[in-house]
């Protein structure tokens, strides 16, 4: 080991790929640097960070990704970990990257950690590393990367899924918490703390429950089912039975159940408390009702029940939620 090698914990790469978020390779960049600068006892401890970038020749074969900076040049490179950052582009517009995924596999056979944050995880897919195994990407694009990697678990209600050799992070702001994970594992949860604290930024989230919307499916082109969908919305302090809703399908309850599942991708059940709960949260972010006057607006009778069916949604109390995300004038729970 040479003298410059002495104190480093680890090499991290983070892949520059087309469109891909620059703000995440030069903020994991400030953060590891920070941690290098600012954590530990002297002689301090450090994470050497490093840039690979793919050629952005879209329609022309690419070559591997090179290296293109190193916060500690001079030398041999031994990846301990490879980040996948954001992409700026949707995953549907997101061009294959052949390159990148059997890049991706010789790192990760030569015992390289592979992660991605968001998006990051569509990149990761073409590899096939990821088959078969638990995932997290951000809320929106989970039933896309489903869809397009069907032998992948994806469980995006997780901020971050650790499985050892392999990291995902779920929302376009994840790499704060994947880079904080590497903290605790590269340093100990003492440097990983501090350095959330430096940074002002909250350690490790766990869940995305929080964050994410019900965005209700109204594309499908089964109109008996669109039917059902306007009725609920229009009607959502009303009660809804089974038999109702199959009603104004004019369907059988057995068809109206299935055709109602494949289109909207949950049960009527479902459909109703996440209509009401998205409501609910409107609700609670702009207004100061109490907690039982959001109940009877929203359809529930019981407001055990709804904090309840809220908690399970959002994983957040209601009360917790209006703390973290109201904006309304009078923020307070009342009830």
């Amino acid at each position: 080991m040479t003298k410059q090698q002495k104190g480093c914990v680890a090499e991290v790469a983070l892949l520059i790929y087309p469109e891909c978020q620059l703000a995440a390779i030069y903020g994991l960049t400030d953060l590891f640097g920070i941690v290098s600068q600012w954590i530990g006892e002297e002689p301090k401890p450090w994470i050497r960070v490093t840039h690979w970038e793919i050629p952005d020749g879209e329609g022309e074969p690419q070559d591997a990704p090179h290296c293109v900076w190193d916060s500690h040049p001079g030398e041999e490179h031994r990846l301990d970990y490879v980040i996948l950052p954001p992409s700026v582009a949707m995953p549907e517009k997101m061009r294959p990257m052949p390159e990148a995924a059997d890049w991706l596999k010789a790192q990760h056979g030569a015992g390289t950690r592979v992660c991605s944050v968001c998006a990051g995880a569509f990149v990761l897919a073409e590899s096939g590393l990821i088959d078969g195994r638990r995932v997290t990407t951000h809320w929106a694009f989970a039933e896309q990367l489903s869809a397009r990697f069907p032998r992948i678990d994806v469980a995006e209600e997780h901020m971050v899924l650790d499985d050892g050799d392999i990291i995902t992070a779920g929302g376009i702001l994840a790499w704060t918490d994947l880079g904080l994970t590497l903290v605790d594992r590269l340093m100990g949860p003492s440097a990983m703390l501090a350095t959330a604290r430096f940074l002002l930024i909250d350690p490790p989230r766990q869940l995305q429950r929080p964050f994410s919307q019900f965005l209700p499916k109204f594309d499908h082109g089964d109109e008996p089912i669109l039917r059902v969908q306007r009725h609920i919305h229009a009607r959502m302090a009303e009660p809804h039975s089974l038999e109702e809703l199959a009603g104004i399908a004019g369907l059988g309850t057995r068809t109206f159940l299935r055709r109602f599942s494949k289109s909207t991708g949950l049960k009527p059940t479902e459909y109703v408390q996440n209509a009401r709960v998205a409501k609910a949260r409107e609700i609670l972010e702009l207004t100061g009702r109490t907690v039982e006057q959001i109940t009877w607006e929203v359809g529930y009778t019981d407001p055990a029940a709804f904090r309840k069916v809220f908690q399970k949604l959002t994983g957040l109390t209601p009360n917790t939620y209006r703390q973290r995300f109201g904006v309304g004038q009078n923020r307070t729970d009342l009830s």
